[in-house]
């Protein structure tokens, strides 16, 4: 009489005949790729379904998030409140500078007048990639009335100054370019000086300082405002490094961009308005004497009553 249920091969062996399936099917998978429907169909009808059902929930929190409020006017108010922040950071970084500046105007009897300052915000488009060169384009051009010179800060310094414009969009020079040169001065005495461009993001050069000028690490250095292409008491950088070789006559002094060079995607371009002279008063026009009778630029009337008095006369 036969068993009723027929005892197969042990489980030993089947674990051993399965591995030897699956590397067969990895080397035939590996070297002709005769799996690739079989996956292909595997992930459009197994996994994908899943996949989606396990995402349903955040896509349905996320479609009621949207419908309780406007995503275009949440951008907009995004948008608004960053250039708001930006303005209000510049705003910020000239009160320490200005504090100084009024002290060293008590000390004057007079005071030159403040300067207008219009500003625009502007977006960075590229930079350039030639590792000679420190230069970046702005989304800001003709159109906006974009001009050559045209200095641009960021929210903590002075970032460079507009050199090339066209139609929507703009390329600006950094003070960090080795060609560049910006007329400085130290804020806590005065002290005057030219920062140049070292081609280093993070290094400007201060040249031409006396071994005995006044200026310490850490002195702070903003726009002097001569040349009258950057507008004064904007921040440049801080004095981090100070060598005075024997022998030499001048200092190697170094300092650090405020401004975030390397960092910073919104700008401002700044209108820098220069004070008008103030229009002398136009001079009286000189009282002539009253012509004759016989003037030929004598009025009609004039030349009546001369005439009638002549008759008065006779």
């Amino acid at each position: 009489m036969q068993p009723l249920f027929m005892r197969g091969p042990s489980i030993t062996l089947r674990t051993i005949l399965l591995i030897i399936f699956s590397i067969m099917l990895m080397m035939v998978d590996h070297r002709w790729h005769h799996l690739e429907s079989a996956r292909s169909l595997i992930e459009s009808v197994v996994i994908y379904p899943l996949r989606y059902a396990i995402n349903l929930p955040a896509q349905f929190i996320s479609w009621g998030d949207e419908s309780l409020s406007s995503h275009q006017f949440l951008l907009a108010e995004n948008k608004q409140l960053k250039e708001q922040s930006l303005r209000a950071q510049v705003s910020l970084q000239k009160l320490s500078i200005l504090e100084k500046e009024n002290e060293r105007l008590r000390k004057m009897l007079s005071a030159q007048p403040k300067v207008g300052e219009e500003v625009l915000v502007a977006e960075l488009l590229s930079i350039d990639l030639d590792p000679y060169k420190q230069q970046v384009i702005i989304n800001k051009g003709d159109q906006k009335n974009v001009y050559l010179g045209q200095p641009i800060i960021d929210a903590w310094g002075v970032m460079g100054q507009i050199i090339h414009t066209g139609k929507y969009s703009a390329t600006a020079m950094l003070i960090s370019d080795p060609s560049h040169a910006i007329p400085v001065q130290v804020n806590r005495n005065g002290l005057r000086s030219t920062a140049f461009g070292t081609g280093h993001p993070h290094k400007l050069e201060l040249r031409y300082i006396p071994h005995n000028a006044e200026i310490e690490v850490g002195d702070l250095m903003v726009t002097s405002g001569l040349g009258g292409r950057f507008p004064p008491n904007y921040p440049v950088g801080r004095i981090i490094e100070i060598d005075r070789p024997a022998g030499e006559t001048f200092a190697r002094v170094i300092a650090e961009p405020v401004a975030h060079l390397d960092r910073s995607r919104e700008v401002l371009l700044v209108w820098h308005n220069p004070p008008q002279p103030e229009s002398e008063p136009e001079p009286e026009p000189e009282s002539k004497e009253d012509p004759g009778p016989d003037s030929e630029n004598e009025s009609p009337a004039q030349s009546d009553t001369g005439k009638k008095r002549q008759q008065n006369a006779g």
